[in-house]
């Protein structure tokens, strides 16, 4: 049979990954983490990674193999992934992808534009410009070098602005020319699930994963990497909020609730990217391992 992708997604706290495990035990396959933040090690509180008993149940890649300052991006894991599958179809038809960082998936699905690897000193020399100006800097460094992309661009979202600066400075062509778009075909069938659930179940949900991660010892995580807080890979909701915190610009309080905030505006961002793909199947979450199996017959 051709060999299957089968993609488990949905916004953060929707219990993707218990169904991913569940599905991968029964069809005897294993599971890529799309996660960009539980690739790295050091971290695994604050990015929920697979707990030891996940881990020991089915074979998972992707998570915790890198350092929080090697540099890792969607078009690696597009590559990485795309070398891993097929010896994960040696063993079995089928393999799971489970994860919320979209461009992470898409990257797998539909393919991610060839775009140059940055070098260390064009990723400096974009990042010192918001370090120096803030945003505006950045809005005005982007509509100097492409007009045309600084239309199209969320303007509040510094890494988008970051990004497209490092790829013009490396490339010395408009970041807006680069992006082709192209859907790339895939040799191997893509099965792809969403988890869905009521906007105030989510909501509690996320809130009630904050508190345990606290209790399971997200601050010691962060004071542990405290000292690296400039990295990128650390640019992520739980540990800048405990960076605030013990910067002491909030008290303990106001960071837990805006850990909790800042998850539930994500998790807004990773529904409205997901509902633009009319490729994903919606699941409840009751009965979602049963209904992706009933779909691989």
């Amino acid at each position: 049979m051709t060999p299957r992708l089968i993609v488990i997604t949905g916004p953060t706290a929707s219990g993707k990954s218990a169904i991913a495990v569940e599905v991968a035990r029964r069809l005897s396959c294993e599971i890529i983490s799309a996660d960009s933040r539980q690739i790295f090690r050091e971290i695994p509180i604050g990015t929920a990674a697979p707990t030891p008993e996940e881990m020991a149940a089915v074979p998972h890649h992707f998570v915790g193999i890198k350092n929080l300052d090697e540099y890792y991006s969607a078009a690696c894991f597009e590559s990485d992934v795309l070398s891993l599958l097929p010896q994960l179809w040696q063993r079995s038809p089928y393999a799971v992808m489970c994860g919320g960082s979209m461009m992470y998936v898409d990257a797998v699905c539909r393919g991610i534009d060839d775009l140059p690897e940055i070098s260390v000193e064009n990723r400096r020399r974009a990042t010192e410009i918001f370090d120096r100006g803030g945003l505006q800097q950045l809005r005005l460094e982007l509509l100097e070098l492409d007009p045309v992309y600084y239309r199209q661009v969320d303007l509040n979202n510094h890494k988008r602005l970051i990004h497209a600066i490092e790829i013009i400075y490396q490339s010395g062509k408009p970041y807006s020319q680069l992006r082709t778009g192209a859907i790339r075909q895939r040799p191997f069938r893509i099965m792809k699930f969403a988890v869905d659930m009521p906007r105030e179940t989510l909501f509690d949900r996320i809130n009630r994963r904050v508190d345990k991660m606290i209790a399971d010892g997200l601050e010691q995580e962060a004071r542990a990497v405290y000292s690296r807080r400039h990295l990128n890979s650390l640019n992520t909701v739980g540990y800048k909020e405990l960076f605030a915190m013990f910067d002491g610009l909030i008290d303990r309080p106001a960071a837990i609730a805006r850990i909790a905030k800042n998850t539930r505006v994500y998790a807004k961002k990773q529904l409205t990217w997901l509902k633009r793909d009319p490729q994903i199947t919606w699941l409840k979450p009751d009965g979602a391992a049963d209904a992706i199996l009933s779909e691989c017959q």
